[in-house]
């Protein structure tokens, strides 16, 4: 097995300063780190923390345009071999700041990369979010979610219950890392898919003689032309 540096992208959306969010993150890419150097790889992290580009989150979402913060953002995931994504749960949904952000990321851009869930809380009350939620935007954005899912309120942090789910989920990740699933798929079945924002759209043939097209077109069911097709004024 060859020797690889892994690039790896810790997603934190704490919303205080420290925040237990952003711990729990820190535990999980130390535990990546770890179980990459037991096997001969290294780990170099970047985090991006989601507080500071709350306001070019928010400009992202009404006006589609990213700032100089979001871009840098973009750039660091698009070259991640893997991500860790951490989200505090308040009423039972990820926070707002965490979901808006991966809302506005291109759907193209997370094809195929691992990605480890975790989510902190109040409460365990909210234990599940990270299964019933989270694992669903990442399945909606097509990436590779490590199949152990993290969660802490705070009774779980000196459980070593917590110790060795980490441990777990930072096995799975890197092993998702080393079998570079995102290379190969943009290598070999990139052109399968439907990239809304990446210039490739599916061979469909269009009927433009349709009713659906006439309507389109402005016209009505009753405008035909000589041959059937809309009319269009002008």
């Amino acid at each position: 097995m060859n020797s690889r540096t892994f690039q790896l992208a810790v997603v934190s959306a704490g919303a205080s300063d420290p925040s237990s969010t952003r711990l729990l993150a820190d535990r999980i890419a130390a535990g990546i780190s770890r179980r990459a150097g037991q096997r001969g790889h290294t780990v170099e992290r970047t985090v991006i923390e989601l507080r500071p580009l709350a306001a070019e989150i928010a400009t992202a979402i009404t006006s589609q345009l990213l700032g100089p913060k979001m871009t840098e953002a973009v750039e660091i995931l698009a070259a991640a071999d893997g991500l860790v994504v951490s989200a505090p749960v308040y009423k039972a949904r990820p926070s707002g700041l965490f979901t808006s952000f991966f809302q506005v990321l291109d759907n193209d851009l997370l094809i195929a990369k691992p990605v480890a869930l975790a989510a902190t809380a109040g409460t365990s009350r909210h234990a599940l979010v990270v299964d019933e939620q989270l694992r669903g935007m990442f399945a909606f954005l097509r990436t590779l979610t490590a199949p152990t899912s993290l969660f802490a309120a705070p009774e779980d942090w000196g459980d070593p219950g917590l110790t060795g789910r980490i441990d777990r989920a930072s096995v799975e990740l890197v092993l998702l890392m080393e079998a570079d699933l995102a290379s190969a798929v943009r290598q070999e079945s990139w052109g399968s898919y439907s990239h809304p924002l990446g210039g490739h759209t599916p061979d469909v043939a269009i009927d433009l003689e349709s009713d659906l097209m006439r309507l389109a077109a402005g016209g009505s069911l009753n405008d035909r032309g000589p041959r059937g097709g809309a009319t269009v004024v002008g």
